[in-house]
């Protein structure tokens, strides 16, 4: 039972158990323990908060993109142009930005059109299409990221650094093997 706030009406920050207790996914969980009580739910405790996670910030969207008139995904590809540092082919850019070929065809497009990004065809080999920013797309990428990583902190200071920390740690471990044993099995 929760004990509510406390009688001198001060605020306390609730342990992440408690704050897990009181999620979306712990109600789901709840339910299915007693649809099913013998059934290992920790996976979905997990997946489903990280999923309901993702979910919740594609939701919110990036107000510093958003207010440049610029996605996420077409964000993700002026950045990959941006921090290679070197021009890149449209398959490079689906591989760096983990996005269809036809996705990355239909934002190219649309950043290319807004003077963002150009296109300079191949000298071997007409099919190939090599891809750099304009300076326009550049200063964009640069003067947009502060603000973006400041909104980005704004959003995870609801973790302490020591926890942003701990979950970062964590998810990279959990990233690193799933990369690894998803490439193994697509081998």
């Amino acid at each position: 039972m929760d004990p509510g706030p406390p009688e001198d009406g001060s605020e306390t920050r609730p342990d992440s158990d408690s704050a897990a207790r009181h999620d979306t996914v712990a109600a789901v969980v709840r339910q299915w323990r007693a649809v099913h009580p013998g059934l290992d739910t920790g996976p979905m405790e997990v997946i489903g908060r990280i999923n309901r996670c993702a979910a919740l910030l594609q939701q919110a969207e990036d107000a510093p993109l958003r207010r440049a008139g610029l996605s996420r995904p077409e964000f993700d590809l002026l950045g990959a142009l941006r921090r290679t540092g070197h021009e890149l082919t449209p398959g490079e850019l689906a591989r760096e930005t983990f996005s269809s070929g036809a996705a990355v065809t239909k934002r190219l497009k649309q950043l290319t059109e807004r003077g963002l990004v150009e296109r300079r065809g191949d000298t071997r080999d007409r099919r190939v299409a090599h891809l750099r920013l304009t300076d326009a797309g550049r200063d964009l990428v640069d003067g947009i990221l502060p603000e973006q990583l400041a909104y980005e902190s704004a959003v995870l200071s609801v973790l302490a650094s020591e926890g942003q920390g701990e979950l970062a740690g964590l998810l990279a471990e959990l990233l690193g093997r799933l990369e690894g044993r998803m490439g193994a099995l697509r081998a």
